[in-house]
């Protein structure tokens, strides 16, 4: 028998069950009345655009009639016109070619970067022969052209071609017309060479042990973690007690000092320098003078205002040529990374401006990071960081996106990606994180695209006056003005030596710092040593008195040195021995 209870929960499930009917049937009643809507839309729609079909046709033949293209190229037109519309900015920019849509280039599509986020930072990339380059180099010369000065690493020699200007002829001035330069004509920029240590061809340019710090130049020795804290020490220890570390033979001396008997005791009360490790830094420090280290380290150091030069209205271009130190690629890119480190230690805070103070180019940006210890990282990415304040941008030029670590990666506004090869599952890898690193695109199958880029083609993206990304594009990039080739070593040389920065440095000081300090030191200590007190009873046959000279040679810290300086003298006579001098 059913219960009250039941019956109610009965009638209360029933009930539910015709309300739950009753919406359904209510959601389908208007779901049909907006199918029926959209329906009535669509038709009214059509019915006009038959009706303006015959007009709209007329129309497009006068644009034919009028621009000699075809129907078919129209919606390229509109996907190139869209995204050169994200380019279009209010004030000074630098022109880097413009739009393609499935192989056709529009001229009046334009991609450019503007000069307000030049200081943003920005990648040049790609695989060997796709155009880095000579995207460099008309990078260089607006940028130059606007009055703001550059420095380029130029480690292959490719560039010295900005000073003297370009060949015409009908491929240029073609090319030139499609990429939105119609005005183009031959152009020199006004260049400095120089080249690190006195063995280069261009303005020796050096910097002292103390100023390059121990971070760096345990990057550019090779140490480890452990071998790179306790040179720390060693400069630390010589900055407290005034020893100045002007080159290599300075700091050679006082590791020989620190771990000699006259000089343990002075780091007993910061930990002391372990034997071996002092040996390590040692043979790194001998390696580096066999390969010119020694004529890098010294003075007069380079003056970073003289980078931020002017003339006649442009900004001159400084080249760091790679030269001597061909075999010590990483040297050279350290060395970089130093002057920029300088560079954000001297310039005041300026803000944002209209275009940078100046723009600074690594080309091969991967040698700086290959090695680099922890504490390297982080002082890189600290740099790139706060440095775009002081006005200054800075450029990686390299194969891969990937060759650069993230965490500066990710500081980079600009990126102008040339055609990457996808041989091996590593490249295939690469090129996929690459392509997830970009704006979403309907225009461009990227990963497709990043593979078929032609010579001096490049997928650009940058950021906008008002820091937002631009539109990807596919562009093709203008012609350099300048010489697209180098002018010859004698002609780099010929120049430097007319620069009115040769006056300046081009010959080595040598000034008293911690190896003559050291080596004075000891010698007074040697000469006010006491004599030794006469034995008394039977007399013995007596010693001939050392004389002071004899004292000053015999003492063990002083014979380390004289070590030293034979090391040192018998290279130099070596190399004019075996030719290997730069004449």
């Amino acid at each position: 028998m059913t219960t009250p209870q039941e019956k109610a929960a009965a009638a209360r499930k029933a009930a539910e069950e015709a309300a739950r009917i009753a919406a359904e049937a209510v959601a389908a009643a208007d779901a049909a009345e907006k199918e029926a809507a959209e329906q009535e839309a669509a038709d009214k729609a059509a019915a006009e655009a038959n009706a303006d079909a015959p007009a709209t046709a007329a129309k497009a033949a006068d644009s034919k009639a009028d621009s000699g293209s075809s129907d078919a190229s129209a919606p390229d037109e509109v996907a190139a016109q869209g995204i050169a519309a994200g380019y279009a900015f209010e004030g000074l920019a630098l022109e880097l070619g413009t739009v393609m849509v499935d192989g056709k280039v529009h001229p009046d599509a334009r991609v450019r970067i503007p000069m307000k986020t030049m200081n943003r930072h920005g990648l040049i990339a790609g695989a060997t022969g796709t155009g880095k380059t000579k995207t460099v180099q008309g990078i260089a010369e607006q940028l130059s052209a606007a009055g703001v000065p550059v420095v380029v690493a130029d480690i292959k020699g490719d560039l010295s071609g900005l000073a003297q200007p370009g060949q015409s002829n009908d491929k240029i001035l073609t090319r030139a017309q499609e990429t939105g330069d119609p005005d183009w004509k031959p152009s020199g920029f006004p260049c400095e060479f120089v080249s690190l240590g006195t063995e280069g061809i261009g303005v020796p340019i050096r910097a002292t042990i103390t100023s390059f710090g121990p971070i760096l130049l345990s990057k550019v020795l090779g140490l480890n973690e452990t071998q790179e804290s306790t040179l720390g020490l060693i400069f630390h220890w010589s900055d407290q007690n005034g020893f100045p570390l002007l080159d290599l033979k300075d700091l050679r001396a006082v590791i020989q000092f620190l771990t000699s008997p006259e000089g343990k005791e002075e780091l007993k009360g910061i930990g002391g320098v372990s034997a071996t490790t002092a040996g390590v830094i040692l043979r790194a420090l001998v390696n580096l003078e066999a390969d010119g280290g020694d004529t890098f380290f010294g003075e007069p150091e380079l003056d970073p205002a003289d980078l931020l030069r002017v003339a006649g209205g442009q900004g001159v271009i400084t080249l760091f040529e790679l030269g001597a130190q061909a075999s010590r690629p990483q040297m050279f890119s350290t060395f970089l990374m130093w002057v920029l480190a300088d560079l954000f230690q001297t310039l005041p805070e300026i803000g944002d401006m209209d275009k940078p103070k100046l723009v600074f180019i690594f080309d091969e940006a991967h040698l700086l990071f290959t090695g680099a210890s922890k504490a390297f990282l982080q002082q890189v990415e600290q740099t790139v960081k706060l440095i775009r304040s002081k006005g200054v941008g800075v450029f990686f030029c390299t194969q891969l996106p990937t060759d650069i670590p993230n965490a500066v990666l990710s500081q980079l506004g600009a990126r102008v990606q040339h055609a990457l090869r996808a041989f091996t599952p590593e490249d295939q890898a690469a090129l996929s994180k690459t392509v997830r690193t970009y704006p979403k695109t309907a225009t461009y199958d990227l990963e497709k695209a990043l593979t078929s880029l032609g010579i001096g083609e490049a997928v650009v993206t940058v950021l906008s006056e008002k820091g937002a990304p631009t539109p990807v594009a596919w562009a093709r990039m203008q012609p350099p003005r300048s010489l697209m080739d180098t002018i010859g070593d004698d002609g780099i040389r010929a120049k430097a030596q007319q620069s009115t920065l040769y006056g300046k440095y081009g010959q080595t000081i040598d000034r008293d710092s911690a190896y003559e300090i050291l080596t004075e030191k000891l010698a007074k200590a040697a000469e006010d040593a006491p004599e030794p007190a006469p034995s008394r009873g039977r007399a013995k046959a007596q010693p001939i008195d050392e004389s002071m000279a004899e004292k000053i040679v015999n003492n063990t810290a002083f014979k380390n040195f004289l070590r030293s300086a034979a090391t040192v003298a018998g290279r130099e006579i070596g190399r004019s021995i075996f030719g290997t001098r730069k004449r």
